[in-house]
């Protein structure tokens, strides 16, 4: 669609790798597997929003998480005289996030990530673009990940009952391929 996705995990660790006085806040709540504060992630947001790539719409990436981000979200829209077109729920097993998140790796220099079971690199630990060494973060640990799920049961999942209430959310099967779900994904919105 030629527009940017913006992920709050990308937007917080970026702010983390840069030492900012945010990433500091921010890398305690990470590291335990919690969610960030609110206020943190909102001011984030629209400070994103307002940047010039956004003006023909964006893609927010696990954004919001709570009832609470999701009417601070709304009020954010409603001031910026925008409006939310889709929601996309991932429908997916627990177990098959672990195992797929937990495969993931991160390069240390460029931050491309590969997953070593659908994407590995072509030299075991190594980018396949700049040679930096491939790192797993602590928060695709499958501990944090188990973490991160009962946040998710507890307090994001309330939030398909809350779009569904607006009649934007649209339920797909995230089990499949990358490309499955994708196509998956784009056929539903462009019904």
């Amino acid at each position: 669609f030629n527009i940017p996705q913006i992920s709050t995990g990308d937007m917080l660790r970026e702010n983390v790798r840069e030492k900012t006085k945010l990433g500091n806040e921010a890398k305690a709540y990470m590291d335990s597997g919690k969610l960030v504060p609110d206020e943190i992630i909102l001011n984030m947001i629209k400070n994103r929003l307002n940047e010039r790539d956004c003006k023909n719409g964006y893609v927010l990436d696990g954004f919001p998480r709570t009832i609470p981000q999701a009417q601070g979200l709304d009020l954010l829209l409603l001031n910026l005289k925008q409006k939310i077109d889709h929601v996309i729920i991932m429908k997916i097993d627990d177990s098959l996030i672990i195992e797929r998140l937990s495969n993931r790796r991160s390069c240390k220099n460029c931050n491309k990530i590969y997953n070593l079971i659908y994407n590995p690199p072509l030299i075991k630990n190594k980018c396949n673009d700049c040679h930096g060494s491939l790192y797993l973060r602590d928060d695709d640990k499958p501990n944090t990940i188990q973490k991160r799920l009962n946040v998710y049961h507890e307090q994001t999942e309330p939030l398909i009952d809350y779009y569904s209430k607006q009649n934007i959310n649209q339920e797909i099967n995230a089990q499949g391929s990358i490309e499955e779900i994708k196509n998956t994904m784009l056929n539903s919105i462009t019904k």
